[in-house]
């Protein structure tokens, strides 16, 4: 998809690395530090369905990983992506949903 769009200034999407087994798959948590509307927008313009959204994140098979790390999804630990998330005022527990 080299045609999709990249982020722009002061957007941040984030990575974790593919670590999370299910479905006979690794998998990664593609979240947005600033806003729902951007971490939608940067998952539909890269072929991430939005069946695959769940509460805050992104659930994101192993193989769209490297291609969403060319297209700007910042790769950070697991750790990282939540912290980013709960100071950013974005993160959403299972009971909130």
């Amino acid at each position: 998809m080299a045609d999709a769009p990249r982020l722009g200034a002061g957007a941040m999407i984030l990575i974790d690395p593919p670590a999370v087994p299910a479905h006979g798959r690794m998998w990664s948590h593609l979240v947005s530090d600033t806003s729902y509307d951007e971490l939608h927008e940067f998952a539909a313009a890269h072929g991430i369905p939005a069946r695959g959204f769940e509460r805050d994140h992104y659930d994101v098979p192993d193989q769209f990983y490297i291609r969403l790390v060319e297209a700007g999804a910042v790769p950070v630990s697991s750790r990282e992506l939540v912290g980013r998330l709960v100071r950013a005022g974005l993160r959403r527990r299972k009971s909130e949903s």
